[in-house]
């Protein structure tokens, strides 16, 4: 789990007096968690790969919880463990999350994302992502590109461990990982916010 140093770091800089005890609990509260997100490693639609860090995710939430941390100090780390997690860690590692906004005219990706689309539209499980790729220019802003989500994995599972509260707190870093790709994310609700879809549009920078 590449992404689990990035957890120690920001936790053991918040906390160092609980650290130890906060990353032994929450390797044990993943451990029982991840076993509803198993499915997630051998779906056919590719949106269920987030499952598994969403279960991490959700296991420091409730190891913070049971620290008596308070919902805005749980989403602020949460938040910052996130964005450490997404950041381009060097200029060529940023060049690269700009490359597929430079492709998306080009046929071959048209093609892919045609492929694409096909997969993500269906369930690879009852407790996964169902979405649809829009490619009508009209609705998305001239780019020809946009998403919308149907069916969240990641408010599922926090739902079923009674953390629906906090599900939105990964929404918010949709705009950051898309200012990194060189767009302007415009969206009108999401299903963790009590939409029935999660839009995604964007506008080149």
């Amino acid at each position: 789990m590449e992404y689990k140093k990035y957890f120690d770091q920001i936790l053991k800089k918040r906390y160092a007096d609980e650290y130890e005890q906060m990353i032994m609990e929450l390797d044990n509260v993943y451990n029982s968690i991840s076993k509803d997100t198993q499915f997630a490693f051998t779906s056919s639609n590719p949106l269920d790969k987030r499952m598994d860090f969403s279960a991490y995710f959700l296991a420091l939430i409730k190891v913070l919880e049971q620290h008596g941390k308070s919902y805005d100090e749980i989403k602020s780390t949460c938040l910052e463990i996130v964005t450490n997690y997404v950041k381009p860690k060097n200029k060529f590692a940023a060049w690269l999350k700009q490359i597929p906004v430079k492709l998306i005219g080009f046929k071959l990706t048209q093609l892919f994302l045609k492929l694409l689309n096909k997969k993500i539209s269906k369930r690879g499980n009852d407790e996964g992502f169902r979405a649809q790729i829009i490619f009508d220019k009209e609705k998305t802003h001239g780019l020809g590109y946009g998403i919308d989500i149907y069916e969240c994995g990641i408010c599922k599972l926090f739902k079923k461990h009674g953390s629906s509260k906090y599900a939105a707190i990964l929404c918010e870093v949709d705009k950051y990982t898309s200012s990194l790709a060189g767009l302007e994310l415009i969206r009108s609700g999401t299903i963790a916010n009590g939409a029935a879809t999660c839009d995604f549009r964007y506008k080149k920078h």
